[in-house]
């Protein structure tokens, strides 16, 4: 185990006054650890992986009977209902004979089944050995080859997933420093501004028909352009780390790897458009295309005249698709979108090209909420919009060439219903007649058969066990439930039902949604602290939605606390004004909102203690749990934050410039946990690993110095070893976390140990 330094810069221990009970006992923190333990294998049929048979809608899977016990059963093409797959009896007696162990038909441990599309016969895996089983003659015989893999369980969403444009070719930009040019024997040097010198930008030998070429180029369908790109390279910034307790060694060890930040130089691309016959090379001019933060999805259209292509501008917000003559050099636009705020490259651009008539299906919040518009390739018209309403396109499935059809999912479409639930549907690209092919209070999940026929519907809630339907793909009729979960053991072992909370937010009119759990010994006669789990990166939403038998919530709450979690204005999946009070405003972290959802559900359920109230997260998490003592003291009185971004300058470049924006400007310092730190008040505990890649551990340690300098009391973990996420993968940094809870919020010393 890696070994866990604390250095304890402050021991402060207030304790709280008011109490008239004890928590946070070695009783609470036995139930805590195990609480994942006691809650396994409780629940039956949480999920279903439907296994398809070939490119069939026939499927098998396996359902639980009861805790500890299951079947195998099959659903037939065309077939209404599941049914056994074999007699589970007779197998299990000619496993028990060929093994010599009693195998329980109850409890067949097979895996790796293979059927033949009749369900006639299979193969199977039983105890690391391989059989062929012919179910009708009940005849079992071994299979001495290696077992094969068999088919997996598919969840593939859509029968396929989303895709976007691909690529034109298999090629790439160079880093080189130089490059040659060899055109029918002649030698073309290009002088380009961008580089400020002269070169040569690609490879070619004609003789050969363009068999051999330079990997940088993007051929016309004819052979007989070429497009080639000089690229200026970003920046090469490196970010250095001392492992100070190598496995492998006694002496610390100096680490570096590339991290760009924002404010650093991104790579820019220049095109070349090339004759190949008399080797006439045009450089194309890029007003259309500047300031890149990214060039990419290149493509053809279909009569190969035009070399389309994606841009995204530094700062997000501007995205074009764009078009290149190969006959003029000149540069169309065919998609124009822009934002005075962000659009957010990174979760919610959506590109899908249908070659055979020149359309584009794109995604856009141009409206206020994501939805689907179908554009025409030749002209860069509108043809329409697909979607429209008060409601999300969130992920886009399939999207069917032939039919002309859109499946994807959707979020909000039922006004009763929280608007983070997915519901699936599908629309008609030319009638826009939308069919919902899910239904249930709850959040859906589902899995196509390969034919496209049939699709398996699985939907749950935090306080509702899944339930998993068997649906026809076209119209969304139901044509069997297949099994649920059943939770009586689950609640008999004491699980406690998560509570669903809505309350409004700061503008007095949006619903904030979020989620409370208490411990499983609660007594409503008495006190609980509250601690919010936090997350608000505005790259989606964080508030569980979907049903888990034993989250990480619980295990904290069974210390004595009420932990709560709810999804702020700032984060993502609602409307486009929901998401945009991110804009150049992480430090917000829906603070306004949280606090008010906590108060009204306060107001009903005076066992809620508002006098003591914690919060902690990681990452982006950690600089929200700090945030809240810096700007929110007066509400918030213990953090925990967990390898923080605490500063927007020090982080990755992409997600930071994607919600704070481009130039870098005073905000950035005005929002940072660095500057801020001489206003903090209350208990903090700052965690981070010392080899942690994803936020440069820097950030933490610049806020310990703005802390020392301001004369601030707080604790401090750094795990010798530790990457991204420290306090929760490492148990005695978890430990710890809880502890520091447990000291401050109750007011009593920790029995952890």
């Amino acid at each position: 185990m890696v070994r866990v330094a604390l250095l304890s810069l402050v021991i402060a221990i207030s304790l709280t006054s008011g109490k008239t009970f004890a928590q946070g006992t070695k009783a609470d923190y036995e139930r805590a650890d195990r609480w994942g333990e006691m809650m396994r294998g409780k629940a039956t049929n949480v999920t279903l992986m439907p296994s398809w048979i070939g490119r069939t809608a026939s499927f098998w899977f396996r359902r639980e009977t009861r805790p500890g016990e299951w079947e195998f059963l099959i659903v037939k093409a065309g077939e209404r209902q599941p049914v056994s797959a074999f007699d589970h009896s007779v197998l299990a007696g000619k496993l028990s004979e060929t093994l010599s162990k009693e195998i329980s038909p109850a409890k067949m441990p097979l895996s790796l089944l293979t059927f033949d599309e009749d369900f006639n016969s299979l193969e199977l895996t039983c105890e690391d050995k391989r059989f062929k089983y012919d179910i009708a003659s009940a005849k079992l015989e071994p299979i001495e080859h290696q077992p094969p893999r068999g088919e997996r369980p598919n969840r593939r969403r859509g029968g396929g997933g989303e895709r976007r444009i691909q690529d034109a070719s298999r090629s790439r930009t160079s880093s080189d420093k130089s490059f040659t040019v060899d055109v029918k024997d002649k030698s073309i040097i290009l002088k380009d501004e961008l580089l400020g010198e002269e070169k040569a930008v690609w490879k070619l030998d004609v003789e050969t028909s363009g068999e051999s070429i330079s990997p940088d180029v993007y051929w016309s369908g004819d052979q007989t352009h070429f497009v080639a790109m000089v690229t200026k390279p970003g920046g090469d910034r490196k970010v250095y780390y001392v492992e100070s307790s190598p496995r492998d060694q006694l002496q610390p060890k100096l680490h570096s790897y590339d991290y760009l930040k924002p404010g650093d130089d991104t790579e820019q691309k220049r095109l070349v458009l090339v004759d190949a016959k008399t080797g006439e090379a045009k450089a194309i001019n890029n007003e259309l295309f500047a300031n890149q933060w990214s060039l990419d999805e290149f493509h053809w259209s279909p009569d190969g005249s035009e070399l389309r292509f994606s841009l995204n501008q530094r700062g997000h917000q501007v995205f074009r698709v764009l078009g290149l003559d190969v006959n003029t050099g000149n540069v169309r636009t065919i998609i124009d979108e822009q934002s005075p705020t962000f659009l957010d490259w990174a979760y919610k651009r959506y590109l899908f090209h249908l070659r055979d008539t020149d359309e584009y299906v794109w995604a856009s919040e141009r409206d206020g909420w994501r939805h689907l518009y179908l554009y025409d390739g030749k002209t860069g018209q509108v043809k329409c919009q697909l979607t429209s309403g008060e409601w999300v396109v969130r992920d886009i499935l399939k999207v069917d060439e032939k039919s002309r059809e859109i499946v994807f999912d959707m979020g909000g479409y039922h006004p009763e219903q929280s608007p983070y639930y997915k519901q699936v549907a599908r629309i008609n690209m030319d009638s826009k007649d939308l069919t919902l092919l899910t239904e249930g209070d709850g959040s859906h999940s589902t899995a196509f058969s390969p034919d496209g026929s049939v699709l398996v519907d699985t939907w749950s809630r935090v306080d509702l066990g899944p339930v998993h339907m068997l649906r026809d793909a076209k119209t969304g009729k139901q044509i069997c439930e297949l099994a649920s979960c059943d939770m009586t053991a689950l609640k008999e072992g004491g699980w406690v039902t998560p509570e669903r909370f809505v309350s409004k937010g700061r503008d007095d009119k949006t619903d904030i949604y979020g989620v409370i759990y208490r411990p499983s010994n609660f007594d409503a006669s008495k006190k609980y602290p509250i601690i919010e789990w936090i997350y608000a990166g505005p790259h989606g939403s964080h508030s569980p939605v979907t049903f888990s038998s034993a989250p990480r919530q619980q295990s904290m709450a069974e210390l004595g606390f009420v932990v709560v979690s709810c999804d702020g204005m700032g984060t993502s999946d609602r409307s486009k004004a929901f998401h945009d009070v991110a804009w150049k405003n992480i430090a917000d972290a829906g603070f306004p909102d949280r606090k008010l959802w906590i108060t009204a559900a306060a107001s009903t359920r005076p066992w809620m203690d508002l006098n003591h109230v914690g919060i902690g997260g990681g990452s982006a998490g950690g600089q929200n749990a700090m945030r809240a003592l810096i700007d929110h003291h007066d509400f918030y009185h213990v953090a925990v934050a967990d390898c923080g971004c605490h500063d927007n300058r020090m982080d990755k470049i992409w997600w930071n410039e994607q919600w704070m924006g481009w130039p870098i400007g005073p905000h950035y310092d005005e929002q940072s946990n660095v500057t801020g730190a001489k206003k903090m008040e209350g208990k903090l505990f700052l965690i981070v690993g010392e080899k942690d890649e994803n936020v440069d551990p820097a950030s933490t340690m610049q806020v310990v110095d703005a802390l020392l300098k301001a004369n601030k009391d707080f604790d401090m973990l750094v795990v010798p070893g530790g990457g991204h996420g420290s306090g929760t993968s490492n148990p005695t940094a978890w430990r710890k976390w809880r502890d520091f809870y447990v000291r401050h919020l109750h007011g009593v010393e920790p029995r952890s140990k």
